[in-house]
């Protein structure tokens, strides 16, 4: 994205995106020095405390942040954004609209799909995992609290979704200042452990890591499934490119974000190495006694932020999954009449809390929690990697042996992660495995369920020079009726059911299509395209983009070449509501034509998601077997 494009994009200081970039974007991986270090030796697979293991997992950690996090995401995924937006659904739209119909385009799709899935399994956890390891920290101030963890740390989910209703905006501008506060506390406190034994630099040196895998591969090996917690929310960089730009985030990771992780990282060793025993929890053992209960509270503000970055991530790609048509419309309220980007999506707010309230109660304790968090975080990573691939083969027409060796390069690094966690299914990486498979076939199965109801539409479909030349004896009234159609072609099947019923057409006939580009925002001039057909009849094409909102009379009003204004009172929406039928016909299984069914039952009325006036609006039902 070109510097004057970002500028237009992002009207804000560079300086105001940084600090919100700090803020939203490195929320998730900030807070991972709760847990990362920690997991490594007293996790599922608990490594021994000495000079050896500490500067192998330390060496392993400054290299995965290095490679995967600065020269992968920042350096190089950042580049691939479209029109300013990035994300796995994002990057599918592109890569679609950059390739079209080709070999690749169904192996790109199934793939940003998986991608896509695994982030809700990384939505649940995420929330879970960080407050309840920043709550923990009470154990180490007062071992008496031990009890009082799990009900402060439900008790903190709980008021963190049901305050999402009103908005995040108040919110944000406190999550940049708690932010550049947090992290300058864990420069200070790494600082401090570093003064304890500075030998512990030496260890930003790759040849400890490959040590580590020389003298025990198997047990290095597994580490990797702890390493790769210091790197969980990588793919938030690129998936919020869109709120802040890359230059914003670009600053916030290299000068600020970065280094205050890696000294602290190096702070946690170097207290290992002179104590052992901290590796029961060496971020808040790091810490002066005095500090503990402060440091405590800011951490558990930085978890809340870490949580709101990925619950609002959630939000985000549900719309843009509708938009694509993975999803059934959704009800979707914007709570800012500034920012497009910020809104409420009701059903995935309260479904995610459920989730992870079952979670918190059910793994008990952060160290279980590791054992289920990493494997969506790897599978992402790894299919990014995959995209990426694609991207320099294909769209950035990179020279063929520079391609391979840097797609090779992070499949290897993004294979073993992803390896290794899968070690940790038996433990809880089913959890996520599990939302990931039920997210991915309700997406595969709306987007083929609608394909296939169209389908099933065009087949009694009517063509528009026939049904003109039969409508001669109909008798027409005053006003407008517009007829929303999924096909841009043939008539709708509204149409046919009201003269059918009613004998009648309206002076002005309008069929309404809209489609979905594969890019963030489509501009008003190319939005509308009108077809006149005669008779009175138009034909209207709306196009928006993935994160556009939709609002068809606001269009309209607009539109004067199809037959005049658009008069608010005079104009009438007539929509189709199809009721399905589970048949044997081919196409897909009985079990998934009847989700889709019930999906469709459930979804958002056309006439909420469309902003159609409630007393404009005809229904009209008909009855579908797929």
């Amino acid at each position: 994205m070109s510097d004057q494009t970002e500028q237009n994009h992002h009207p804000e200081s560079l300086s105001a995106l940084t600090v919100g970039a700090l803020g939203v974007v490195f929320g998730d991986i900030g807070t991972s020095p709760l847990y990362a270090l920690k997991e490594s030796f007293v996790g599922h697979h608990p490594l021994t405390v000495d000079h050896a293991h500490v500067f192998g997992v330390l060496s392993l950690i400054f290299w995965t942040m290095t490679l995967v996090v600065t020269v992968k995401y920042v350096f190089m995924i950042l580049r691939a954004d479209n029109k300013g937006e990035g994300g796995s659904l994002a990057l599918l739209a592109l890569l679609g609209r950059k390739l079209g119909e080709s070999r690749w385009s169904p192996l790109i799709a199934m793939l940003g799909l998986i991608a896509a899935a695994l982030f809700y399994g990384d939505a649940i956890i995420t929330p879970a995992i960080s407050v309840l390891s920043a709550v923990e920290g009470l154990t180490i101030v007062n071992e008496g609290l031990a009890d009082w963890v799990l009900p402060i740390s439900v008790g903190i989910l709980v008021g963190l979704f049901a305050i999402q209703s009103r908005g995040t905006a108040a919110m944000g501008k406190l999550f940049g200042p708690i932010m550049i506060i947090y992290f300058l506390a864990l420069a200070v406190m790494g600082l401090a452990g570093i003064a304890r034994a500075p030998e512990v630099l030496w260890a930003l040196s790759p040849h400890f890591a490959l040590e580590f895998f020389l003298i025990d591969p198997a047990l290095a090996f597994l580490a990797l499934g702890s390493v790769v917690l210091a790197v969980t929310g990588a793919e938030a960089l690129y998936a919020d490119m869109g709120h802040f730009g890359r230059k914003a985030i670009m600053i916030s990771w290299l000068y600020i974000a970065f280094p205050c992780l890696l000294i602290n990282y190096l702070g946690q060793s170097a207290l290992l190495i002179e104590n052992p025993g901290a590796a029961a929890n060496p971020f808040f053992l790091l810490a002066p006694e005095w500090a503990r209960l402060p440091l405590v509270a800011l951490a558990t503000m930085a978890t809340i932020i870490a949580s709101q970055a990925v619950i609002s991530g959630a939000y985000s790609v549900s719309r843009q999954a509708v938009q694509l048509g993975f999803l059934p419309r959704l009800r979707i309220v914007h709570t800012s009449a500034k920012a497009a980007g910020q809104i409420y999506v009701p059903v995935i707010n309260w479904g995610l809390l459920v989730m992870v309230i079952m979670l918190v109660i059910g793994f008990k304790n952060s160290s279980n929690l590791a054992a289920a968090y990493g494997i969506a975080v790897t599978g992402t990573m790894f299919i990014t990697a995959c995209m990426l691939g694609v991207l320099t083969f294909t769209v950035w027409k990179w020279h063929p042996l520079l391609a391979g060796a840097v797609t090779l390069l992070f499949l290897i690094i993004d294979g073993l992660y992803f390896a290794s966690n899968v070690t940790k299914i038996p433990d809880g990486g089913w959890f996520p495995l599990l939302v990931a498979g039920v997210v991915f076939t309700m997406l595969t199965t709306w987007a083929t369920g609608r394909r296939l109801m169209h389908a099933r539409l065009q087949e009694g479909a009517l063509p528009t020079d026939i049904f003109l030349k039969s409508i001669a004896r109909a008798g027409r009234v005053p006003g407008t009726a517009v007829f929303l159609s999924a096909n841009a072609d043939g008539i709708p099947i509204g149409l046919l059911h009201n003269l059918k019923h009613n004998h009648i057409l309206h002076e002005r006939v309008v069929f309404l299509t809209m489609r979905t580009e594969g890019v963030p925002h489509v501009s008003q001039e190319k939005r509308r395209e009108v077809e006149e057909l005669g008779e009175g009849f138009y034909r209207i094409v709306l196009r928006y983009g993935f994160m556009d909102e939709v609002d068809i009379p606001a269009e309209l009003l607009l539109e004067e070449r199809a037959g005049g204004p658009f008069t608010p009172m005079d104009t009438s929406y007539f929509l189709s509501r199809q009721t399905l039928i589970a048949s044997r016909r081919p196409g897909m299984a009985i079990w998934r034509e009847k989700l889709f069914a019930g999906m469709v039952r459930n979804a958002e009325s056309a006439m909420e998601s469309f902003k159609l006036p409630t007393n404009r609006v005809i229904e009209l039902g008909s009855q579908i077997e797929i």
